[in-house]
């Protein structure tokens, strides 16, 4: 018990001592992201540190679920990489403890971090939610810092258009100014140009001070209540002109009620107490509508006594020809009929229109409500999920550092951002059912760790690239070469006086297999596909060469050696039909396009096959030849 603690503290260690980094690191990355995305409209506004502190504090806490995740997979990643490429992970297996045994405290600490990102979500999201969305408000709304560039109208102030030619950065000089000013309309606008000003802020910061030296105001003096031809202005010169702008630069807090809709500042409570009441809610007015619908616009109302009542239920509308009561109408009384029936149809389009844009941001909101209650399960979730794939994954490629586990866990999180992100849209727009788009990613990625999760545990070699690079030399028919060096140790010398004969009978079967099989012609279509037999010939061959080699392989002999290496490696199958059950070749063969493709593959392999048997044969009568050599030495 007391081995089984401590291996469970030094993986707890190593875990979170990763965790904890990934995390700070994953959480800067979102933060920057998140600022990017708001940057033009922040930059620029002269915002105190105290505000961008704020700014930073409740984003960090709103991000810290998103982060989680991510972080999980990362450590994961790297802690089961780093266990397997330093063969610890390979030491516990090898002490009869299975992976999941090993994965278990980690399992628990996983969980726990569940918690506290469903924690983050629930209580401590809400409300940084409404404080972030609050203050970014805020800072949108502030006025702009007065910068007013060179050479360019600048329009920032409300009712002024200021161009500067040129300013002294340190002095604060300004030369060759112009000034629009349009707060008494554009037709009564006063423009002022003088050679040289300076522009400061009040002390309350609710007001600029203009100071203006050598130039002229002119003013349009035009009444627009009045047409005139010629228009009268006013024209002034000043050496020194003064004039204060209303600009309000101070930062504002708004009111935190303007989240009080938005699902973002709810917790699983409230979202659901507010589902509730927006579905009946949603219900009542639809009935309503219903309702009003049929007894308005749908419902003829007709000023008829009971005789003519009963008369017009039992008449059949085949009994009438209502376009000849049109026909009938004199023009003013067809135009008056048209204009009622084209008016009922505005008015009742319009009404419609209004209901049913009502409606449907009723029902976006109530979408978005069930949305952002699902999410917080499934964001939660997804810590677990994503340690059962980034544990096993670890523990199969077997590759620690920050190389190869930030790509995987990147493109992990990617495909996870996707699936999640089009679910979400899927459900917020109503094209699917909310909680179907909500768990969409978790009903992908769960398998997928489960997956993971019982290869690893097997020793599997799912993600093997050697085991992956063997399947396509044998599909494309490449095939390695032979590096064979001189032994060291050698325990048993080859019996050199029954090596010749036993080579000699090698290359007489390799010459009579060729022979018989006719190894440079194409195969017969027809017999390839129906035959039933197997070559066992070849794979005898095989093995007789193999045991040969083996056994000269532990010759002192360099110029042997060499001569062993230009032995080919056999593929006792590639030549013969392609799958081992009848009915499967037959099937191939019936396919023309697939027999077609089989056919000229194993033909190939047929004219591969006779090559190695003249190369079998002449390293035979080299290594006899060798053989011989060293028995005269």
């Amino acid at each position: 018990m007391l081995h089984v603690k401590k291996l469970d503290i030094f993986i707890l260690k190593s875990y979170c001592l990763l965790f904890t980094g990934t995390f700070f690191i994953c959480l800067f990355i979102f933060m920057m992201q998140f600022l990017w995305k708001y940057v033009d409209e922040l930059v620029g506004k002269g915002l105190e540190m105290s505000v961008m502190a704020q700014f930073f504090f409740y984003a960090g806490l709103t991000l810290v679920p998103l982060s989680m995740p991510l972080a999980v997979l990362l450590a994961a990643l790297i802690t089961f990489g780093n266990f397997g490429e330093r063969f610890e992970l390979l030491a516990m297996k090898a002490a009869g403890i299975p992976l999941l045994r090993i994965m278990q405290p980690l399992i628990i600490f996983t969980t726990f971090v569940s918690c506290v990102s469903f924690y983050f979500q629930n209580v401590v999201g809400p409300k940084a939610q409404t404080k972030l969305y609050t203050l970014l408000y805020s800072m949108k709304q502030k006025s702009p810092e007065v910068d007013i560039p060179e050479g360019v109208f600048y329009d920032e102030i409300d009712g002024y258009n200021l161009y500067i030619k040129h300013k002294n950065r340190d002095t604060g000089m300004l030369y060759d100014v112009l000034i629009y000013n349009f707060e008494k309309g554009f037709e009564n606008a006063q423009i002022i140009k003088a050679d040289s000003g300076r522009l400061e802020m009040t002390a309350d910061k609710q007001h600029l001070y203009l100071h203006l030296y050598s130039g002229e105001q002119f003013e349009n003096l035009k009444d627009q209540a009045v047409n005139r031809n010629n228009v009268p202005y006013r024209r002034e010169s000043f050496r020194e002109k003064h004039a204060i702008i209303e600009f309000d630069s101070g930062f504002n807090m708004a009111d935190e009620g303007i989240m009080g809709n938005s699902e973002k500042s709810k917790d699983m409570w409230t979202l659901q107490a507010d589902v509730d009441s927006m579905t009946y809610r949603t219900d009542s007015i639809g009935r309503a509508y219903y309702a009003d619908a049929m007894q308005g616009a749908y419902h003829v109302v007709a000023q008829l006594d009971k005789q003519d009542t009963v008369k017009l239920e039992q008449a059949r509308p085949s009994e009438y020809n209502v376009d000849s009561l049109l026909d009938v109408a004199t023009l003013s009384e067809k135009e008056k009929v048209f204009t009622t029936a084209i008016n009922r149809a505005s008015s009742a389009g319009s009404d419609w229109n209004f209901k049913s844009f009502n409606l449907s941001q009723t029902d976006t909101s109530l979408r978005r409500h069930k949305a952002a209650w699902h999410e917080k399960i499934t964001l939660s979730l997804s810590c677990l999920i994503f340690f059962f794939i980034g544990a096993p994954l670890g523990g199969i490629i077997r590759k620690g550092g920050l190389g190869m586990p930030v790509v995987v866990s990147v493109l992990i999180f990617i495909v996870y951002y996707i699936i999640n992100n089009t679910g979400f849209k899927m459900a917020r727009d109503g094209k699917w059912i909310v909680w179907i788009g909500m768990w969409t990613s978790t009903a992908v990625l769960a398998p997928l760790g489960a997956f993971f999760t019982y290869k690893a545990n097997n020793d599997s070699v799912v993600l093997n690239a050697d085991a992956y690079l063997h399947a396509i030399k044998k599909i494309l028919g490449l095939r390695s070469v032979r590096h064979l060096f001189r032994k060291e140790v050698i325990i048993h010398d080859p019996d050199y006086t029954r090596l010749p004969a036993e080579l000699q009978s090698l290359s007489d079967a390799c010459r009579a297999y060729a022979a018989r099989h006719r190894l440079k012609q194409a195969p017969n279509y027809y017999r390839l596909w129906t035959d039933a037999g197997e070559d066992r010939e070849v794979e005898a061959i095989n093995e007789r060469m193999e045991a040969l080699i083996e056994e000269m392989s532990n010759t002192r002999s360099a110029r042997l050696i060499g001569v062993l290496n230009t032995y080919p490696v056999l593929s006792a199958r590639a030549h013969v039909r392609p799958f081992r059950r009848y009915w499967l070749n037959v099937a191939c063969g019936i396919c023309l396009p697939v027999g077609l493709f089989f056919f000229f593959r194993i033909w190939a392999f047929r004219l591969r096959l006779g090559k190695d048997m003249e190369r079998i044969i002449q390293a035979d009568e080299d290594a006899a030849y060798v053989i011989r050599s060293m028995d005269k030495d």
